[in-house]
Formats: structure tokens, C-alpha cells, sequence
């Protein structure tokens, strides 16, 4: 299934524009004909002068009425193009013998005035009105059936034109829609400061704007193309990865160049690139890609088709459009983000602050609303680190705080927080782990600042502090988060109060209470 939106339509003042040549020249050749037949000819024929008049009102009104309202397709449409056809094919039947060349001109003319208005449809049924009406004319009032090449003359230019213009004005109206879609998003995801609603915009902007069956955005993370957009074939496939090595979308982003396949059926000619299937087991026989490069950002924008030869230049060169923007567009979320990450960190530990810590840990508290859901937390202090700085001096005092942040990092999980608590107190929530959980995490973070090894400026060993560490469990020590803090705190102070480099409670605590 591809995807497919229509192209926008031309406005009303737009269509006009395009049809006043047409209209202007109608009604000056009539004009002609009307005073050729009222000065010129032998004798006058009133019903050429009516003919005549009755047409170039039409015109007008057609051009200076009707194509200005903003509904002249479905409500004037078919009856413009069976009074165009009929006033088109009964032409031969007013004009004079010496001038039935005028038909040459005029109708085409109709028949390309409707397609412009009203479309191909409209047009072709002018034609078929007009061409019977002339055939009449032709075979049955004049019996003449050896000018058969002069009475299709003009049909046959009607039809080479009409198409060549209704090409034209779809490839027009698609160039159109395409800058306008381009304009309307660029306006909405420079607006946005959120990546992952910048790529649902561009989402929907790719489904308005191309035909394919599969795209996808790629972001470079860890030598990996992660795709956070990934569509193929009426369903998504987000978050799936793709390898950097061997693939199309890893060449264009290595190369940093666009990369155009019309037809793989034909040999890629990229040296190590294979054809990688990822989604659905289907094959693309089109591809197109190009890269996404600033400062923060770096990866691939992509489309796919199962047929070959479905993009051609203007498709690449909208997709080139688009992926200016998306790059700029997720630069800037990605520095925003940045910005925001730095607001919630201690500027010397890297760990949230105070503040950002209690924000989290009241969130991890509302998912953890059930005793079956535990919320362990530990509160943590350097043991004499007063005395330390006092000793070896701040700067390696402030060496030890990040030094056991690390440690703290390497012991906890992603969906795990750290917070600076105070000076040299540190606060670690562990959403789902339980009192056993949590006290080895303790002793382990323990262990290893106790087997670090710091040098001070002159590259001497130096002691490392050791830390007295604290736990509870939400919910069912305490039911709210700062009775939980104190909770974890006051058991703090009974592990320094028992000499220090301790974890309270004790395992046999958590063996009686089970959790």
C-alpha cells in the first residue's frame, strides 16, 4: 500500500489567470467574425451575428463570473462543459464555408479552457460533444467524407494540447502543494521543542507530500542507526535499528552525500552496501536517502518504494527540503534538551539536584502505588569529609564526590536516579527493587570506593573516605515521599552512630519484613 495525498488545487483567481489568454483570443476571433459578417460579407446572417454574440457572452460570464467562484467545478462544471461542447460543435453549421478554419482554433481552445477549469474529465466531455456535433456537420449536412483529415484536425490538436497541459498544471499544482507543505512545516516543528513531536510532524508531513511505500528517520547512536520513525507498508516499525556497515542508509551517512536509486533491480555499484530488508519482507525496488548533518545531530532521512523508477528528480529534491529542515528542527530539540538536562544536574557531580531528584522521586512514587511495586531509597554520606577536605585539600575532595557519583552510576540502573543531597550526601531512588535489592546495591557501591585508588597533585596514594549509607522502602515503611526521606535519613545516622562504613537496616531486617 503507498502512501498517497492529493496536490493541492489552483484558487480561483489563479485559474482565471491561466484562461484569460484563451478567453481574451475567443472573444476577439468572434469579434471578427461577427463584423466581417455585419460589413464584409455579401449578405448579412443574423443567426452567425447571435451565434457569434451568444458566445462571447459566455465567455465572459464563464471567465468573469463563474471561474471566480470559489465552487465553479462542482457546481458549474458539467454544465460549462456540455454548453462548451455544443457551442464548440455547432460551429461549423453558423461560419461561412471559407471560414470553417476558425474551427481550428476555437475548439481547442474550448476543449483546453475546461481542462484548465474544471479538469481532464470535463474536458474530454466538451470534446465528445463538440466532435459528434462536427461529425453531423461533416457527414450528414455536407456529405463531404473525403475532408475527413480537415475535420479531425483540430480534435487531434485538442487532445496533444489538453494533455500536455493538464501534465503541466499536475506537475504545477504538485510543486505548489510540495512548497506550501514545506513552508507550513517548517513553521511547525521550528516551534516545537520536543523530538519526538518533531518527528510525528514530519510524519505527517512525508504522508502529504510523497508517494512511497516505506521511509524512515535514522539517528546515529552508538555506531547504530536507531530508527525512531521507521513506516513500511501501512504499519510502523519504531525504534527498530539498522547496522552502519553495509547498508544504504549507513553509506549516505558515512559519505555524507544523497543517494538516488531509481531501480536496484540493477547492481548498486557501492562497494561493501547490501540490500538490507528491515520491517516487512519486502523488497524496495526504489530508494532514495540523504543525510542528516548539524552540530548535535547525525543520521539519514529515506524513502522506499516497491516499484522502480517511483521518485524522479523533484521527489529528491523535496526530500533534500525536508531533511534541511528535520536537521535544523532536531538540533535544536536536542539542544533544548541539553539546556533543560543541565537546569536538573549538580554542576560538579552531574547528578540531579536537589530539587529535579524530589520531582523524579515523587513520579517513580505514583507508578510505585502498590506494596507489589517496591520504591527502595538510599541515602548516602561520605564519612568525615570535613576532616578529608580539611587534609588533602578540596580539589580532591571534590575528585572523591565525582569519583563516587561514577560508582554510584555503575551500580544502577537507567530507570534509576541519583541526587545530590547536600554537600557530601547523596540521595539513589530504585524504582521496583526491595529492601534486599537496594542493600546490595548499598554494600556495592561500598565496596568499590573502597577499592579506588586516588592520587593527590604529587601522585600519592591517598585514602579513600568511606561512605555510611541509609534505606527504605516505599510503600510500605512509609507511604509518602518525604516520610520516606526522613525514614531513610534518621537510618542513616544509626549506621555513623554505629561506627560509620555501614548499611542500616541490616539483611536480616528485610528477611522478617519480606520486602
Amino acid at each position: 500500500m503507498r502512501v498517497r495525498k492529493p496536490a493541492g488545487s489552483f484558487a480561483p483567481q489563479e485559474v482565471q489567470q491561466f484562461i484569460l489568454p484563451i478567453s481574451l483570443c475567443s472573444i476577439v476571433i468572434l469579434a471578427i467574425i461577427m463584423l466581417k459578417n455585419l460589413f464584409y460579407e455579401p449578405s448579412f446572417n443574423p443567426e452567425l451575428f447571435v451565434y457569434g454574440l451568444t458566445l462571447i457572452t459566455g465567455t465572459i460570464i464563464n471567465h468573469f463570473v463563474i471561474v471566480r467562484t470559489a465552487d465553479f467545478r462542482e457546481t458549474y462544471g458539467w454544465l460549462n462543459a456540455i454548453l462548451s461542447g455544443i457551442g464548440l460543435g455547432v460551429l461549423p453549421f453558423f461560419l461561412p464555408a471559407h471560414l470553417h478554419e476558425v474551427a481550428h482554433i476555437l475548439i481547442p481552445f474550448g476543449v483546453i479552457a475546461a481542462a484548465i477549469v474544471s479538469g481532464r474529465l470535463y474536458a474530454y466531455t466538451t470534446f465528445v460533444l463538440a466532435f459528434l456535433l462536427s461529425l453531423l456537420y461533416t457527414f450528414v449536412v455536407t456529405n463531404a467524407p473525403s475532408d475527413i483529415l480537415e475535420f479531425g484536425m483540430p480534435f487531434i490538436t485538442s487532445i496533444v494540447i489538453v494533455e500536455a497541459v493538464l501534465y503541466i498544471k499536475n506537475a504545477t499544482q504538485r510543486n505548489i502543494h510540495r512548497l506550501e507543505t514545506i513552508n507550513k512545516v517548517s513553521r511547525q516543528i521550528m516551534l516545537s521543542l520536543d523530538t519526538e513531536q518533531t518527528i510525528s510532524l514530519m510524519d505527517a508531513t512525508i504522508q502529504e507530500a510523497l508517494e512511497a511505500d516505506t521511509y524512515f528517520i535514522g539517528l546515529l547512536r552508538d555506531n547504530e542507526i536507531h530508527l525512531d520513525l521507521f513506516y513500511d507498508d501501512g504499519e510502523y516499525f519504531n525504534g527498530a535499528k539498522a547496522p552502519l556497515n553495509g547498508t544504504l542508509s549507513g553509506w549516505v551517512i558515512k559519505n555524507q552525500k544523497e543517494l538516488f536509486l531509481p531501480d536496484l533491480r540493477r547492481e548498486v555499484g557501492l562497494d561493501g552496501v547490501e540490500i538490507l530488508i528491515v520491517g516487512k519482507e519486502k523488497t524496495n525496488l526504489s530508494w532514495m536517502g540523504v543525510p542528516l548533518t548539524a552540530p548535535n545531530v547525525r543520521g539519514v532521512i529515506s524513502l522506499g518504494s516497491y516499484q522502480p523508477n517511483a521518485f524522479d528528480g523533484a521527489d529528491m529534491e523535496l526530500l533534500s527540503n525536508l531533511a534541511q529542515h528535520i536537521t535544523l528542527a532536531l538540533d535544536n530539540t536536542i539542544r533544548h534538551a541539553q539546556v533543560e538536562e543541565q537546569t536538573r544536574l549538580d554542576s560538579l557531580t552531574g547528578v540531579y539536584n536537589h530539587g529535579y531528584f524530589l520531582k523524579k522521586l515523587a513520579e517513580q512514587a505514583v507508578e510505585a502505588s502498590t506494596p507489589d511495586t517496591p520504591l527502595s531509597l538510599i541515602m548516602l554520606d561520605i564519612d568525615f569529609f570535613k576532616q578529608y577536605n580539611d587534609t588533602y585539600g578540596h580539589l580532591v575532595g571534590d575528585r572523591i564526590l565525582k569519583t563516587l557519583c561514577t560508582a554510584i552510576k555503575h551500580h544502577i540502573k537507567h530507570s534509576d536516579a541519583v541526587g545530590r543531597w547536600g554537600g557530601e550526601e547523596f540521595i539513589i531512588s530504585l524504582p521496583g527493587a526491595g529492601g534486599l535489592q537496594a542493600l546490595q546495591v548499598a554494600e556495592r557501591i561500598g565496596q568499590t570506593m573502597a577499592a579506588l585508588r586516588v592520587e593527590d597533585r604529587e601522585q600519592r596514594t591517598i585514602p579513600v573516605p568511606t561512605v555510611s549509607q541509609g534505606i527504605a522502602v516505599y510503600p510500605t515503611e512509609a507511604d509518602e515521599i518525604y516520610r520516606l526521606i526522613d525514614l531513610a535519613d534518621r537510618r542513616l545516622y544509626v549506621a555513623k552512630a554505629r561506627g560509620r562504613n555501614q548499611v542500616e537496616p541490616a539483611a536480616h531486617h528485610w528477611e522478617i519484613l519480606q520486602v
